[in-house]
């Protein structure tokens, strides 16, 4: 049975192309949501762009036919704007009476409800108004259009048991014919299925349908870091691949995400040359209590933000020698044009060519954001995110919505990109526990 949908401001604010994700169902969206909407619309956030995004939507439609009457969709559908009037309002409990904006979308709604033949849903990401809905009778769904079940997230990895000469076969030659449906550039372990301690690891080809070696680092490491894990084995080969132009780590803290992923950004810059510039960034949110406004210029106000990736770059330099003396720090590598650091607030517009783009903390960011990096990749670019779902600072996503997990899901097919979870802790024993305990 056909089914109208009404929408809350957050819906639209969120994804403005939501109104034509309902399929053949109806679209309704309230008076008092274009009125919310045009609260946000001299913003310069994303929240603001998609604002004005969607009132252009909406001043198309409402030249095809009057809004208030219903303009057909290519879905199938109806787009309808909803007048509010004052009545509405007494339908709901005393407590929901008062005039705000939230109380009279839910009062639409709830007339709708009434009205229409058809079962009438509410759709918000407002958890508070989500349960007040459900508290009335009224059905009632968060947006999902573009979640993914964190439970169910690829995993990049996968075991696959097979017998002696298969492994031996495999050490000896290289590369050896699977079977199974596999992705590409998904990392397989093989195992002995008569002695599990007989193993092989490597990434899947798909167009050859064969596994191939990893790539071996070399006997120094990579800018002195070794693999201590599988899955860090994994990751380093994608990090070091240069057909693989995208790919996402994911793991707890102190798995070694943002430490491989600059280690193999600087070997392929300062070494190999394959890239001409190591570039870095991070959203900026605090954990806890923002301090205010920095002052200074661009490059101070960054540093307390940045401060987690100068840390990693001098681990890997090594700046204390034997003697306790001081030897090279980051801004070395700045000095030398090896290494820059940037916010991602002044990324659109940009084209990047040629660099070896690392986004740190990938999961604060939102699936329109991380469409904006992405697509600022030019000719030779390699680009890494890393991120923990688990850990999201964002108050406008989840583990679900966030758009590390979204770019997981949506490239986990494609042939230029990888991806691991990892999942062992390789910090300190202190940092293992506390990511497991607490």
């Amino acid at each position: 049975m056909k089914k109208t949908y009404v929408l809350d401001t957050n819906v639209l604010l969120h994804d403005p192309q939501a109104l034509f994700k309902f399929e053949d169902n109806d679209v309704v969206v309230p008076i008092t949501v274009i009125e919310e909407i045009d609260r946000f619309k001299k913003d310069q956030s994303e929240t603001g762009r998609n604002a004005r995004h969607i009132s252009r939507i909406l001043d198309g439609m409402r030249q095809k036919n009057p809004l208030t009457l219903g303009v057909p969709l290519l879905t199938g559908s109806t787009l309808k704007v909803e007048i509010y009037k004052e009545e509405y309002i007494k339908r709901l409990p005393p407590e929901l009476q008062v005039d705000r904006g939230d109380n009279r979308i839910l009062a639409v709604a709830m007339q709708l409800k009434e009205q229409s033949a058809c079962p009438v849903l509410f759709v918000t990401k407002d958890t508070n108004l989500r349960i007040k809905s459900d508290a009335l009778g009224l059905p009632t769904e968060d947006y999902e259009s573009d979640k993914v079940s964190i439970d169910d997230l690829y995993s990049g990895t996968a075991l696959l048991e097979v017998d002696k000469d298969t492994v031996d076969a495999f050490f000896s030659e290289g590369v050896v014919d699977i079977d199974g449906d596999f992705l590409p550039n998904q990392c397989l372990t093989l195992v002995d299925a008569a002695n599990p301690s007989h193993t092989a690891l490597g990434r899947y080809n798909k167009a050859l349908n064969q596994l191939t070696p990893l790539i071996r680092s070399p006997r120094e490491g990579v800018w002195g870091i070794h693999p201590r894990n599988r899955e860090q084995q994994f990751a380093l080969d994608l990090l070091l691949n240069d057909d693989i132009q995208l790919v996402t780590l994911v793991g707890k803290a102190g798995t070694g995400k943002t430490l491989l992923a600059i280690a193999a950004g600087l070997h392929k810059v300062a070494d190999e040359s394959v890239h001409s510039r190591l570039l870095v960034s991070r959203p900026v949110f605090p954990l806890g209590k923002d301090l205010g406004f920095l002052p200074g210029d661009i490059e101070e106000k960054l540093s307390p933000w940045m401060q987690p990736i100068f840390d990693n770059v001098e681990l890997l330099l090594g700046n204390v020698d034997e003697r306790g003396k001081r030897k090279r720090g980051y801004k070395e590598l700045v000095d030398l044009g090896f290494l820059e650091i940037e916010a991602l607030t002044y990324i659109r517009g940009r084209s990047i060519p040629r660099q070896y783009m690392i986004v740190d903390e990938a999961q604060n960011l939102t699936p329109h954001e991380i469409k904006t990096i992405i697509t600022r990749a030019g000719e030779g670019t390699k680009i890494v995110l890393t991120g923990d779902p688990y850990q999201i600072d964002n108050p406008y996503v989840d583990a679900s919505s966030n758009g590390l997990t979204y770019v997981v899901e949506k490239f986990k097919a494609e042939e230029i990109s990888g991806h691991v979870t990892l999942s062992k802790g390789e910090r300190s024993a202190l940092a293992e526990l506390a990511a497991n305990l607490l």
